[in-house]
């Protein structure tokens, strides 16, 4: 049975240069792995509304996109940095949990804590700002990586 990533990103629509760049990564798993983009749309924001219940609302709607018994890692700037080495032992131990992997990208006003709260791990792609289009794109290029290391395939040249 393939592996399971799962990346849940709080975003509205993206342009299409993210879309393109995305798919071009999550289609090359192959086999033991697939890749998945599952978008939340942001909470809407008014006068009325704070940023932080936005941000609690897309956080509840982003745990439930979350499959039952799934390791969760958050993305955040305050997470831990790896290495693509260092990525592809921590993708050999999500390997062998036999359960699926979600990835969670919070929105412009960043990730709820409920989800850092649930998350095994907390990964930071940067201590950069980056746009939420950007990370899932470096998401998928860093785990596309981590992964063919981890299959001996020749794309990993470092």
């Amino acid at each position: 049975m393939a592996m399971r990533l799962l990346i849940v990103a709080a975003s509205n629509r993206q342009p299409s240069w993210v879309s393109v760049a995305y798919h071009e990564y999550a289609k090359r798993f192959r086999g033991s792995c697939r890749l998945e983009l599952k978008e939340i749309s942001l909470a809407r924001r008014g006068p009325t509304t704070t940023s932080r219940r936005a941000v609690d609302d897309e956080g509840e709607r982003m745990l439930a996109a979350v499959p039952k018994g799934a390791h969760i890692v958050s993305l955040a700037a305050s997470g831990q940095t790896w290495s693509t080495e260092e990525l592809a032992a921590r993708f050999r131990n999500w390997m062998g949990l036999g359960a699926p992997v979600s990835l969670l990208i919070g929105g412009p006003d960043g990730l709820a804590e409920r989800c850092a709260a649930s998350a095994d791990e907390s990964w930071s792609l940067s201590r950069l700002t980056l746009p939420h289009g950007l990370v899932r794109i470096v998401a998928a290029e860093a785990l596309y990586r981590a992964w063919s290391l981890v299959e001996g395939h020749p794309y990993h040249r470092g």
